[in-house]
């Protein structure tokens, strides 16, 4: 086991969440200059909110010092089994172009303007999230964004991360306010339409988070005429709609999947439908809540890019090589220990195989 996180002291209490996540409307704040994101920017500090969330006082966490991380749950046997998506083509989503260090066209305008501008988020304990005693953004996805930014940049390279709300993070990419959204974005087939991705970095799937004394036990009739909340734009209305689950949830739609974590807590909502490795994260938040029942779908997380920006795509893909290999000894395998291994336990945790479109 890595270096404990339990000695963290958080600033904000599981009360404040509900003013951190309506503080603000969510609204696209100008920026871009077309193919070029614009150039206001620190080192490695937050540029701007496209949108996103902030609490008042520039913490998130809401885990109080005293709570365990509570570990994701296993699957029920009698969930449905979820399948990797197809395309109606035949084709896997998560296919990607094959790795290159070359420095294309979208590689040099990052290098010319001297700083990489990421899109990500602020509120995903242990994913992309702000420390509240210093300030900084960390986690498993802040990580790989360090990494490929050390690779095209090098040392001390410059970022600029720009905060942005689930339904915003595709015409971020195409407006060009941002290089490349790194913010646990699942490759799905409509998606891979719209903007290009690397190949992925980690597998995750819809599950449920509910009180711990709530009756819901799955993605099953528990849930008919219960108030489901989604983040707009996530994959998670995608499965409720499938044939093979029940009808009658009413959706509680909101902007960032942490708003959804509130409407639960002051019982606006019944349940909230998430990514399983977000989930686990707000049940290590808050020891109210848990996930129940099995996953409803299986999603791959990878680097969105705009679908011109094919030599970035490879850079990335060489950088993801370069990040996974070594097994257990990897920097993937490091950051998965110091952020996920104790609210995912796998006896031995690894990225997807990758999969390329191109051979």
């Amino acid at each position: 086991m890595g270096p404990k996180r339990r000695e963290r002291r958080w600033a904000v209490a599981v009360s404040g969440l509900a003013v951190a996540a309506t503080a603000l409307a969510p609204a696209l704040l100008p920026g871009g200059t077309g193919d070029r994101p614009d150039d206001r920017a620190g080192h490695g500090r937050l540029d701007e909110d496209l949108g996103g969330e902030r609490a008042a006082d520039g913490g998130t966490d809401a885990r109080p010092a005293s709570a365990p991380r509570a570990p994701a749950a296993p699957a029920a046997p009698d969930d449905p089994k979820p399948e990797r998506e197809v395309c109606a083509d035949g084709s896997d989503p998560a296919a990607s172009l094959k790795p290159s260090g070359a420095d294309g066209e979208a590689v040099k305008r990052i290098k010319d303007r001297g700083r990489l501008v990421v899109g990500v988020d602020q509120n995903s304990y242990l994913w992309g999230y702000r420390d509240p005693a210093t300030g900084d953004l960390e986690g498993f996805d802040i990580d790989l964004v360090k990494a490929i930014a050390e690779d095209i940049l090098g040392d001390d390279a410059e970022i600029t991360y720009k905060t942005i709300p689930t339904d915003q993070r595709i015409p971020a990419i195409q407006d060009g306010e941002v290089d490349m959204v790194v913010r646990t974005m699942t490759i799905n087939c409509s998606r891979a339409e719209e903007v290009a991705f690397s190949n992925a970095y980690f597998e995750s799937g819809q599950q449920l988070l509910v009180p711990q004394s709530s009756p819901i036990d799955g993605i099953n009739e528990s849930i008919t005429r219960k108030r489901i909340c989604i983040a707009t734009g996530s994959t998670a209305e995608e499965v409720l709609n499938r044939e093979e689950y029940p009808l009658g949830a009413v959706l509680v739609k909101v902007p960032n999947q942490l708003d959804c974590l509130v409407r639960v807590q002051v019982g606006e909502a019944d349940a909230v439908l998430t990514d399983n490795a977000l989930g686990a994260g707000q049940a290590a938040q808050d020891s109210s809540v848990q996930l129940v029942g099995g996953l409803g779908s299986i999603e791959p997380y990878g680097v969105a890019m705009h679908k011109d920006d094919k030599d970035l795509v490879r850079r990335v893909n060489k950088v993801l090589d370069d990040y996974t290999q070594g097994g257990g000894g990897s920097k993937w395998s490091a950051s998965y220990e110091k952020w996920l291994a104790e609210i995912i336990p796998d006896d031995d945790p690894k990225p997807p195989a990758p999969i390329y479109s191109d051979d």
